[in-house]
């Protein structure tokens, strides 16, 4: 079984910060296409379309019938683990920090032998199931787990350097006065983060849900106003230094397109929080982050942003925000490219219709801040770069893969 990992003690000012070191990088345009899928949490692999052979590792030709049509598509994860070793020793800066580490070879119940990381729960031989994540260097690659969970499995070492796991880390969550905030801080707080900061805009005017938020422990409300500039840089000076996990949980809704009469300053305020807000906390916080990502136990690990899926297709009827949900995702784009030097995740979780004052007027279904706080919980324990909460956001990326265009007009009708 694996070993509880232990609350670190706290750091002695004067000691070196690990260098953040990546995982080799170098990955051919076919690689990406499993890196791809493993992003939202799926293990798939090259098939045949000629001959149903899976292919592993990525290819650009099938090594049975020599077909270049290979497809990436989900397969199932059962496998047997045939053989293990245990590397003691390496060349490479990332894995000399992180010996010894487990590797072994696995038959996949579908046909092809994988050399994997192992689990440390993992016997051999027997049985085990595969699953994708992504490095710190934001690759895909794959881990066999034991055919069932464990006690503390997700404490073992190696797999937690593929996750971002909030045990024993200090998080913000940047908008507490929204019920998704709340409920983001109290998951948060009862998933082991020693510290989670909550950002309170105007913090003397009430709101619903403060008396419950003060109450939960492990829980420090602060001042910050994505929208001030000021205000961002001073909370990063005041925890910045030790903010391992940032949840961005600030959403500006407002209903309007372009031609209304408020159009202009809908569109502002719009932008101001969704699109400056998160430049502003990307560049208060981002640096010391992205120096921090190896850091040990108490790493800097991941930037969350909660963003609606009409960032991939404009809803009319929410014209701007939904423009500045899109410009939001472009610049998590950027973020995740700057960040990951550090070996630090950006993570998205697109969401449905919320169910809030906003839209109340919006036809189901929509979606509970519980909902999106396991979300959010689920991608950091598991590593998953974009997931989606709730069916009209799964629905809506499934006609985005499928059609852009048909979204579009679908969703102008």
């Amino acid at each position: 079984m694996s070993v509880p990992i232990e609350r670190p003690p706290r750091k002695d000012p004067q000691a070196a910060t690990r260098p953040a070191e990546l995982p080799p990088l170098n990955r051919s345009r076919s690689a990406l296409g499993m890196t791809a899928w493993a992003a939202r949490g799926i293990f798939a692999l090259q098939v045949c379309d000629a001959c149903g052979r899976v292919a592993y590792p990525p290819r650009d030709a099938c090594s049975g019938c020599l077909s270049t049509s290979l497809r990436f598509q989900p397969v199932e994860g059962g496998a047997t683990v045939i053989a293990e070793t245990t590397i003691r020793t390496s060349t490479d800066l990332y894995f000399r920090e992180r010996m010894p580490w487990r590797v072994g070879m696995v038959r996949l119940d579908s046909g092809a032998s994988i050399v994997t990381h192992l689990h440390g729960d993992v016997a051999v031989p027997g049985p085990v199931r595969m699953v994708a994540k992504l490095d710190k260097g934001g690759n895909a690659v794959v881990i066999a787990l034991p055919a069932e969970d464990s006690d503390n499995m997700a404490d073992d070492l190696q797999f937690r350097e593929l996750t971002a796991s909030p045990k024993f880390r200090r998080v913000l969550v940047t908008d507490g006065r929204s019920a998704v905030g709340q409920a983001v801080a109290a998951r948060l707080a009862g998933a082991g983060a020693v510290s989670v900061f909550v950002g309170i805009a105007e913090p003397w005017k009430p709101f619903a849900g403060q008396s419950e938020l003060a109450a939960m422990a492990n829980v420090e409300t602060m001042e910050l106003d994505l929208t001030d500039t000021a205000s961002v840089t001073e909370l990063a000076g005041e925890i910045g230094g030790k903010t391992d996990i940032i949840v961005n949980t600030a959403d500006h809704v407002r209903p309007g397109g372009l031609v209304g009469q408020d159009a202009l300053a809908t569109a502002h305020q719009a932008f101001e929080v969704n699109v400056f807000g998160l430049q502003r906390l990307a560049m208060a916080f981002g640096p010391g982050m992205r120096a921090r990502g190896g850091d040990g136990t108490n790493s800097a690990a991941a930037f969350v942003d909660i963003l609606p899926i009409h960032a991939f297709a404009n809803l009319p009827e929410f014209g701007f925000h939904s423009a500045s949900c899109a410009a939001r995702h472009s610049l998590l784009q950027c973020l995740r490219a700057e960040l990951r030097p550090g070996g630090v995740r950006v993570m998205s979780v697109f969401t449905g219709p919320v169910d809030d004052d906003w839209r109340q007027h919006v036809p189901p279904p929509k979606v509970a801040p519980s909902q999106i706080a396991s979300a959010v919980l689920t991608a950091l324990n598991e590593g998953i770069e974009e997931s989606f909460v709730g069916d009209v956001a799964q629905d809506v990326m499934a006609r985005f893969l499928a059609d852009p265009k048909v979204l579009e007009r679908e969703l102008s009708q």
